[in-house]
């Protein structure tokens, strides 16, 4: 089955399956698969599964699969990471030429519940944790692949983007004692964090320097900044989290109002000015202004050439006819307010420690970050992991990188470098969301974590 075919069965009828506690639907091919785990009971979590065209079941070699997790935390994977980033459509149904399907399966899920499609019965079963969310991340990967023995000779691979590291090293960890107590039956190939939220202490304290050596901040912007990185140092110490949290938005808020509104996730930007699209629409957060941007840059990725989407209408229109089983009372959301609100206390709590376990537990670990990412910025991730007690980060440290190029052009792309299971991508010219920014290159680096048995262009 070719690209073209994914677009002809997007709105094929279904045929729907119930089976005792999940309900799921395929569509007439084969090649896409979704539906509803009970996670808890009343607690819902949605799951998407598209199966490669360009699949090749060999022993030898065997396919991979990529589980996305997304940020916010409330950030809906199903939507974002689907159609406005890796997934083989976007959101005017047209196909994506750099669609990770081309190298892996994909899996998308709306986690933690009450996330996008994902809903709980009584909003107190909303997880107040990470390790409660991986949790439930784990009894789903439980009810997908032990079902399935297919899917249980692919490696998983589990790669996150902005708050949703934070999910992939729980989860991680969380898999592995499943799979070592024999309830969960799959091979975890890696793990991949993207522009990822593990120490907030560290990008907080790199804003300020990074903004003022690219000129967005002067001298007071500076000194009001650390200032306030320093107050959440102390509360973090304090294990003030929710304080922590609080000064986080207002740190933001400073940053915005002294660089006269810089884009939180192009730093070349003002907010609102991504090239991919002039719309910035807010979901009014609780945490107020701060909170508010992470949605308007989500909402800015929906635009393509052939024109704006309401991402809201879309999910809520033509994806939720196709998918037939979301139940008529739960509305998807580009941000659930209350997924962010219940793990305010988690929000500023850093996941060093888990990387390195992970590290030294032989997993496979990949670091990817945009160059232009202020939130997440390359500054702070690789003060975090400089922080790593994992026993090969001297020698790692010490190597030098290996230059990158894409697509036949001899412009530097990125730079990479490797040692043992630890290995970190600097992707030049990209933001936050490092799909849109340079496709070719997340694409090859992509094939290269997985190890694809197609190879790149």
């Amino acid at each position: 089955m070719g690209m073209s075919q994914i677009v002809v069965t997007f709105l094929v009828s279904v045929c729907l399956l119930f089976c005792g506690i999940a309900q799921a639907a395929t569509n007439e091919d084969g090649s896409e698969s979704w539906g509803y785990v009970e996670v808890r009971p009343r607690a819902h979590m949605f799951w998407w599964y598209y199966k490669s065209p360009y699949r090749k079941d060999d022993p030898n070699k065997p396919w991979p699969i990529i589980l996305w997790l997304q940020g916010g935390p409330g950030s809906s994977g199903v939507a974002i990471g689907n159609f406005e980033e890796v997934g083989p459509l976007d959101t005017n149904l047209k196909p994506r030429n750099s669609t990770w399907l081309t190298k892996a399966d994909l899996l998308f899920v709306d986690n933690p519940v009450g996330t996008g499609f994902s809903f709980v019965e009584d909003t107190s079963l909303l997880v107040k944790t990470d390790y409660e969310n991986a949790a439930d991340l784990t009894t789903l990967l439980i009810k997908i692949f032990n079902r399935n023995e297919t899917l249980q000779k692919s490696p998983l691979y589990i790669v996150a983007e902005s708050y949703g590291g934070k999910f992939a090293v729980t989860l991680g960890s969380s898999a592995l004692k499943a799979i070592e107590d024999g309830k969960l039956k799959l091979k975890l190939g890696g793990i991949a964090l993207g522009d990822t939220w593990i120490s907030p202490e560290d990008f907080v304290f790199s804003w300020g320097p990074l903004l003022k050596a690219v000129s967005r901040l002067d001298n007071n912007g500076l000194q009001k900044s650390n200032s306030l990185a320093q107050k959440i140092r102390q509360q973090l110490a304090s294990n003030q989290f929710v304080e922590a949290t609080n000064t986080w938005s207002e740190l933001e808020n400073l940053i915005s109002s002294s660089s006269n509104s810089v884009d939180f996730y192009n730093f070349m930007l003002d907010e609102g000015m991504d090239p991919v699209s002039a719309t910035t629409l807010s979901s009014g957060l609780h945490q107020s202004v701060a909170l508010k941007r992470y949605s308007r840059y989500l909402n800015s990725l929906r635009a393509s050439p052939g024109g704006d989407v309401d991402i809201d209408g879309f999910m809520n229109g033509v994806v939720k006819q196709k998918l037939k089983i979301i139940p008529k009372n739960v509305t998807w959301g580009n941000q659930a307010n209350s997924v962010f609100n219940s793990l305010a206390g988690d929000f500023m709590k850093p996941m060093i420690k888990e990387v390195d376990e992970l590290l030294a537990r032989g997993v496979n670990v990949t670091i990817y970050s945009g160059q232009l990412d202020l939130i997440c910025s390359t500054m702070g991730t690789e003060a975090w992991v400089e922080k790593l007690k994992w026993d090969g980060l001297k020698t790692f440290l010490n190597m030098d990188r290996t230059p990158l190029y894409c697509g036949g052009e001899r412009m530097t792309k990125g730079f990479t470098k490797s040692y043992r299971n630890l290995h970190f991508y600097w992707i030049l010219g990209a933001g936050h969301f490092v799909p849109v920014d340079q496709p070719c290159v997340t694409l090859n680096m992509i094939s290269s974590i997985t190890q694809n048995p197609v190879a790149s262009k």
